[in-house]
Order: C-alpha cells, then structure tokens, then sequence
C-alpha cells in the first residue's frame, strides 16, 4: 500500500489591516499595518482526519493581532511581531513555530494653521516590511523595505561585456542608473541573551547607508553599487549580519532624435525613453565574513 507522507504546512490569517492611533493631547501618532500570520507544529491529525483538536482558529490570531495592539500599542512592526510570535508558541502546546510577517505604511503630516496635529498624508516612498519566526528558542528578526526608487543621472558606465551575434546593446559611458530597490536584512539578535535593537533606529540607519552608498558609488554595473550598499551597511550597523538586495535595472534609453538632425548626448541633457519592461533584475545577498546565509532566496526575487 502506498503511503503518503505530509509535507511542510502551516495555516494562519493573513493580512490584517491595523490602524492605530495613539492620543498624546491634541498631537496623535498613527501606525498602519499589514499583519500576516503563519503557524505550524502538530498538525498532522487535522490533514489527515479533520480532527480540529491541535489548531487555534485563523480567527483567533486576528483577534490577539488587534488585542495585542491595543494592549501594548505598536513601538515598530519588530515589536508587535515578536510579541506574536512568542504568544502563539510559548501560549499553545501543539503550535511549534510562528512566523508573522508586517507590512508598515508611513504617514506624514499635514502642516496646518489650525491648533492640533491630527492630519495625514500617506507617505510615497517605500514600504516597510518585518519577518518574525520563532520556534520556542530562538527567535529570527529579518527587516526590510520594499518599492523604493532611486536614480542617479550620471557617474554610471556599462562596458567591456561579454557580446556574441545577438548583442545589440551600445556601450554607454555616461548613462542614467535608476533601480527601485527591496531588501531584506538579518539581525543577530536571538531573543535569547541580549536587549533587543532599537528597531526604528536601526531601520532607519540601514536605510541612510544604502542610499549614502547608491549615490556615492561611482558604478560600472549595478552589481557593484549593490555590493557597495550592502558592504557600507554591514560596515555601520553592528547589529545586522546579512542584507539581501533586488534589484531591477530600470532603463533609461536615450531617444534617437538623429532622423530629425537633433543630436542627443548625455552631456548636453539629454532626453531618455524610460522603459517598463523588460528589465535586468540584480539580486544578491551581502554578508559578514563567517556569517550563515538564513535569508531565503526567494523572499525578494520574482
């Protein structure tokens, strides 16, 4: 008789939109999130015969999600997702890992003539993002962001590659590099012996050196300037030990204006075709010299 053998699984509620306001007088503070959670351990019964006995309802981890924001409010995603993450294991015998992934939406604010500061406006940059596991020991932070375009309109060159019959692409050596970068960073905080980061803090200072790096480089391709910005982040932030970066080459052709005699060089200002697709997409992880790749590959690429 054959046997069939269950494979990796888990279960959980997916995003869940939480909007938190937090009253300070007059002023208010609003966190906008997008939490997912997955769980997994003893679930083999209920596969198999449908016994419900080892699962909590999808619908109670979105009530703790919304309960644990009121209880103890929304410091950053980090936070909130490790606070889940050790409740729904530490909490629930046959529930053996946690996985809670946030989404963070910025809101800035509106300056007005009026007394109080209680106006948004949705920020449009990138969007934050935060990857909490937890087994029951040790506890796994990645940070990151998703959706955020850069562009530098020169010190960029693409040459001296490899071309057979079918390379059409000129050699450019004044080119516009612009890219819309998501990346996913490790912190090696465990849970277990240390104080946990100054999450915001330190998102914020991942964030200043990779876009420090992208415009400071001088770039021959946009692997290099990916290396750069992952290498300057390890170099200022203790507390990260791995950054994974995607990241699409977002073309910018110089329009062909000669069949009207105009010439267009870079030098001169030129005017681009910006176009959406297809694009060359770099990826690549950066790491500390004896440090473990965890980041899984897939959470960044198509």
């Amino acid at each position: 008789m054959t046997r069939f053998v269950l494979g990796q699984n888990q279960y959980g509620k997916a995003e869940n939109r939480v909007v938190k306001i937090t009253r300070d007088g007059d002023t208010h503070h609003i966190k906008d999130l997008n939490v997912s959670v997955a769980l997994s351990g003893d679930m083999e019964d209920v596969h198999r015969s449908g016994s419900n006995a080892n699962v909590l309802p999808t619908d109670t981890t979105k009530n703790t999600v919304f309960a644990f924001a009121k209880l103890h409010g929304i410091r950053s995603a980090e936070d909130l997702g490790v606070r889940l993450a050790r409740h729904f294991v530490d909490g629930n015998e046959p529930i053996h890992r946690a996985r809670i992934r946030v989404e963070e939406y910025g809101w800035e604010r509106i300056a007005t003539a009026k007394d109080g500061a209680h106006s948004f406006v949705r920020k449009g940059q990138e969007t934050r993002v935060a990857q909490i596991t937890y087994d029951g020991h040790g506890i796994q932070v990645l940070s990151g962001f998703k959706d955020l375009t850069v562009l530098n309109s020169t010190d960029s060159e693409f040459f001296g590659y490899l071309k057979d019959k079918y390379t059409t692409l000129r050699e450019d050596h004044d080119r516009i590099l612009a890219t819309t970068v998501s990346t996913w960073w490790r912190h090696n905080w465990d849970g277990v012996d240390q104080h946990a980061p100054d999450w915001d803090r330190s998102y914020d200072g991942v964030r200043e050196h990779a876009l420090q790096a992208f415009a400071e480089t001088y770039s021959y391709s946009l692997q290099q300037t990916l290396f750069e910005m992952g290498v300057r982040v390890l170099d200022s932030r203790d507390e990260v030990d791995e950054i994974r970066f995607s990241m699409p080459n977002k073309h910018h052709f110089r329009s062909d204006l000669s069949p009207f005699g105009i010439d267009n060089e870079a030098k001169d200002g030129a005017v681009y075709y910006a176009a959406d697709r297809p694009y060359g997409l770099i990826e690549a992880t950066v790491l500390r010299d004896g440090a473990d790749q965890l980041i899984p590959v897939d959470m960044t690429n198509l």
